[in-house]
C-alpha cells in the first residue's frame, strides 16, 4: 500500500443545507431513516414549519430547546429549526436516565422540549417540575401534543426573520454529571453561517453534492453532530440506523455505495470480529473518508481496518468543548499514533503542571487554544476557570508533540498509574495487549497495592473462548510476556482478568471509572 494525498475539487460558491435546499431541492437529504427519506426541500420545509410553530410558542432568541430524540431525521429537523432561529439545541441521550433528564432540563434551562413518544411515561413526570413553553412528542403520547399538531398551522415557507442558533452541547458525563458547554450565538445569516460551517466537511476532503453519510454512532452526541452536519452541509444524503449493528453496516455501505462514515473504535473492534468470510462478501469499494473519533483508537487495530478498508481513515483529537487536530490517512501512516496536526486557527502546546510549555517528545498536559474562549461549563465558572489558562483549555488529555508538531496521546491524566512514584501511561500498555490475536478490547487500571500504591491490571475481553481456568492461566501468562518484551517491567501488568464484554458508553466510550471502582470498592475507596 503506496496511500497518496487525495486531491480535491473547487469547492461550489453556494453550499450549506439552506442554499443547497434553494438551489438543489430535489437532492436527498435523508436517503434512508427509520421515518423514511426526505429531499433537501421536503426537510428545509419541515425545519421551516417547526421554526414558525417555535416563534408562536414564544421562544425567542437565546433560547433553548432541548430534544430527547433517537436516531431519524426528526432531529435533524429539529437542529435545523434551531440554527435558523437563534435557538440553542440540547440533545439528550434517549437511553439517559429520568434523573438524567433532568438534569439537562434543569442546566440547560430549556424552554421547549420534543421527546419521542416511547418516552412518554417519564418526560410526563419531569415536565411538571420544568418551566417549559412548548413539550412536544414525535408519535401520539397521551395528553401531549404531537409534532404534526404543532406545526400543522405553520407554513412551510422561510421565515422572514431568522439568525443563527447552535447546539448546546453537553459532555458524555462518563466521569460524572454531564457538563453543558454554551457558546456565544453567532451573528450573520444563517445560510452563510451554514455556508461556513461546510468548510468542516472540506477539511476531510467530503465530495460536494454528491455521496452519502451512514450514521449508526448516536447522533445526540457532540462529535457525530459535527460530521453529519458537515456531510449535510456540503450536499451529501444521510443514512440513518437506529444503533451500531456490525454485519448492518456493512450492507448499508454496499447497498447505498456509501462514501462517508463517521464510526467510533468500537465499531472496528466489532467489525473485525466478524468471520472472515462475513467480511469478505460485502463490497465497500464505494468508502471515501471515514473519520473516527470519541476515543482513542489502538494502531494494531486502525492498521488491520486500513489492510481491509483501504486507506481511507481520517483520525481527529478534541471534545465537546472544540476540535484541534486531523491526521489524514497517508499521515498516520506514516506516523502510526497519531492523532494530527492543529487544524487552521488552532494552537496546540503541551504544558507541565506549573502550566509552563514543554519541548518536543515531552509529556505533559494538552491545551488547545482558539485565540480566545469561545465556550463556558454552564452553570458552572468554577469548572470553567479549572480547564482555561488564558485563551488555552485543557480537556485533561496526556501527550506530547514531536518535532514536526504531529501530536501524540499518552492518556487520560486521571486515567494515569503511579505506581512506586512512577508514572504509567496505561495507553501504552493497551496498544501493546492490541496486538495479540487473542485480544478484542482490553482496559489497563491500577487496583491499590500496599507497597507500591498501584499495580497494574489488564482487564481484557478476549477474541477465543477460555473454557477453563488453565486456558485463562495460559493466555494471561503470554499477554505479560508479550508486555515484557517491549516494556519496562514497572509498565507491566502484574495480572489479567478476563471479561466477556467491557462495559462502555452508547458513545463507544471505555468506562474505566466503573472497572476501576469495582476493584476499589473493597479497599473503602472509589476513584
Amino acid at each position: 500500500m503506496n496511500p497518496q494525498p487525495q486531491t480535491t475539487n473547487p469547492m461550489p460558491d453556494r453550499l450549506g443545507f439552506w442554499w443547497i435546499a434553494e438551489d438543489h431541492p430535489n437532492l436527498p437529504a435523508i436517503l434512508s431513516s427509520p421515518s423514511g427519506t426526505l429531499t433537501f426541500g421536503e426537510l428545509a420545509h419541515k425545519a421551516h414549519q417547526i421554526t414558525h410553530a417555535l416563534h408562536n410558542a414564544g421562544l425567542r432568541r437565546g433560547d433553548v430547546v432541548a430534544a430527547l430524540l433517537p436516531n431519524d431525521y426528526h432531529l435533524v429537523a429539529w437542529l435545523l429549526a434551531c440554527e435558523q432561529s437563534g435557538l440553542y439545541l440540547a440533545m439528550i441521550n434517549p437511553r439517559s436516565s429520568k434523573q438524567e433528564i433532568d438534569a439537562v432540563l434543569e442546566a440547560s434551562t430549556a424552554a421547549a422540549l420534543v421527546f419521542d413518544a416511547d418516552q412518554a411515561e417519564v418526560v410526563s413526570e419531569i415536565a411538571r417540575c420544568q418551566n417549559l413553553r412548548a413539550l412536544v412528542s414525535v408519535g401520539e403520547a397521551p395528553n401531549i401534543t404531537s409534532v404534526d399538531t404543532f406545526c400543522a398551522p405553520h407554513p412551510t415557507t422561510m421565515p422572514a426573520e431568522r439568525s443563527p442558533g447552535l447546539f448546546f452541547a453537553f459532555s458524555s458525563g462518563t466521569t460524572g454529571k454531564p457538563k453543558g458547554i454554551k457558546r456565544p450565538l453567532p451573528e450573520g445569516d444563517p445560510s452563510k453561517v451554514a455556508h461556513d460551517a461546510a468548510l468542516t466537511g472540506r477539511a476531510f476532503t467530503l465530495a460536494a453534492l454528491r455521496g452519502s453519510l451512514l450514521m449508526t454512532a448516536g447522533m445526540f452526541h457532540g462529535g457525530s453532530r459535527v460530521f453529519y452536519m458537515a456531510a449535510l452541509n456540503m450536499g451529501q444524503a444521510l443514512v440513518i440506523h437506529p444503533r451500531f449493528d456490525a454485519e448492518q453496516m456493512l450492507q448499508a455501505i454496499q447497498t447505498h455505495r456509501i462514501t462517508t462514515v463517521y464510526a467510533v473504535p468500537m465499531m472496528f473492534h466489532r467489525l473485525l470480529k466478524l468471520p472472515e468470510t462475513t467480511r469478505a462478501s460485502y463490497d465497500i469499494s464505494s468508502l471515501e473518508v471515514v473519520v473516527h473519533g470519541a476515543a482513542p483508537c489502538s494502531p494494531a487495530v486502525k492498521h488491520r481496518m486500513m489492510d481491509w478498508w483501504g486507506p481511507v481513515l481520517w483520525d481527529t483529537y478534541g471534545g465537546t468543548e472544540g476540535g484541534a487536530t486531523i491526521a489524514k490517512p497517508y499521515r498516520w501512516l506514516e506516523k502510526p499514533g497519531t492523532v494530527g496536526r492543529s487544524v487552521r486557527g488552532v494552537t496546540v502546546t503541551i504544558r507541565n503542571d506549573k502550566g509552563e510549555l514543554l519541548g518536543p517528545n515531552e509529556v505533559g498536559e494538552v491545551f488547545i487554544d482558539m485565540g480566545k474562549r469561545l465556550f463556558e461549563y454552564a452553570g458552572d465558572p468554577a469548572q470553567t476557570e479549572e480547564v482555561f489558562q488564558d485563551t488555552a483549555f485543557t480537556i485533561g488529555d496526556l501527550g506530547y508533540l514531536d518535532e514536526d508538531g504531529y501530536l501524540f496521546l499518552a492518556d487520560r491524566k486521571k486515567d494515569m498509574i503511579i505506581s512506586g512514584g512512577v508514572n504509567i501511561y496505561p495507553l501504552e500498555i493497551e496498544n501493546i495487549l492490541a496486538t495479540h490475536p487473542a485480544v478484542a478490547e482490553t482496559a489497563v487500571i491500577g487496583i491499590p497495592d500496599e507497597e507500591w500504591g498501584e499495580q497494574v491490571k489488564a482487564v481484557v475481553e478476549p477474541t477465543i473462548d477460555l473454557p477453563t481456568d488453565e486456558a485463562k492461566a495460559a493466555l494471561e501468562d503470554e499477554l505479560i510476556a508479550l508486555c515484557k518484551q517491549r516494556l519496562a517491567s514497572s509498565k507491566c501488568p502484574r495480572s489479567v482478568d478476563f471479561v466477556t464484554e467491557l462495559p462502555r458508553s452508547d458513545t463507544g466510550k471505555l468506562l474505566k471509572r466503573e472497572i476501576r471502582n469495582s476493584y476499589w470498592a473493597a479497599s473503602g475507596r472509589q476513584i
